[in-house]
């Protein structure tokens, strides 16, 4: 069986990418420049389709704990490592996205920061977004981490961040482990809280979003805040 360097110059995944650009590769494709070489028999396309194939999808392989990752073939500690460490480089690009952006005119940034750091969360995390007075974001601060069904949110200890930080405005996020994005009582009985301890001290509270499988979910738009 031929290797990668055996293919025509433009169907070699790197030089595809080189010259047509990241979005006319398939998964298996971008995969593939990811691990670089493939093993005995298996070009690294043709491994990067069969581990997508073992673990379902894409998202399934990112996703995998260090011991089912490095159980694959051609997989390992060393692999897994450089994935978290490409995974980290996404999410701080996407967080650097957000000073730059009026997250009210521009929320799909902010949104796309959301869904990259907390859809994967074992656990339930409380995150808040501390805003400026044009809107544009100071700090990116995770106030609570708990269990995989709760995270426990104290309105004194957010208040003193939003003065630490000199906030404006903040937006609220958490995730549902569960995957069900769909906000429960307690999440909008701990909003009003929120709300009402921030604006003793002239912050105003924009949003608060809940974070699954599918699209983030909004407790303004369901008029919550």
């Amino acid at each position: 069986m031929s290797g990668i360097k055996d293919w025509p110059e433009d169907e070699r995944p790197r030089e595809k990418l080189l010259l047509r650009g990241t979005a006319c590769l398939s998964d298996a494709e971008l995969l593939a420049i990811f691990l670089r070489t493939g093993i005995a028999g298996r070009s690294a396309v043709d491994l990067a389709r069969d581990l997508l194939q073992e673990f379902g999808s894409l998202r399934a392989l990112l996703k995998a704990s260090q011991a089912d990752f490095s159980r694959a073939k051609g997989l390992g500690p060393a692999k897994y490592a450089q994935l978290q460490a490409v995974l980290e480089l996404a999410r701080r690009h996407l967080a650097e996205e957000l000073p730059e952006r009026d997250v009210l005119n521009e929320p799909s940034a902010m949104r796309r920061y959301l869904v990259a750091r907390l859809r994967e969360e074992p656990q339930e995390v409380f995150l808040g977004l501390f805003l400026d007075a044009q809107l544009k974001l100071i700090a990116s601060e995770e106030l609570a981490r708990g269990s995989i069904s709760a995270a426990q949110v104290y309105p004194r200890e957010v208040v003193k961040v939003a003065l630490r930080l000199g906030a404006s405005a903040v937006v609220f996020a958490h995730n549902h482990p569960s995957g069900h994005p769909q906000p429960s009582l307690q999440d909008k009985l701990l909003t009003e809280r929120l709300k009402a301890a921030l604006a003793t001290v002239d912050v105003r509270l924009i949003d608060h979003f809940v974070v699954g499988e599918s699209e983030p979910v909004s407790l303004a738009a369901m008029g919550w805040v």
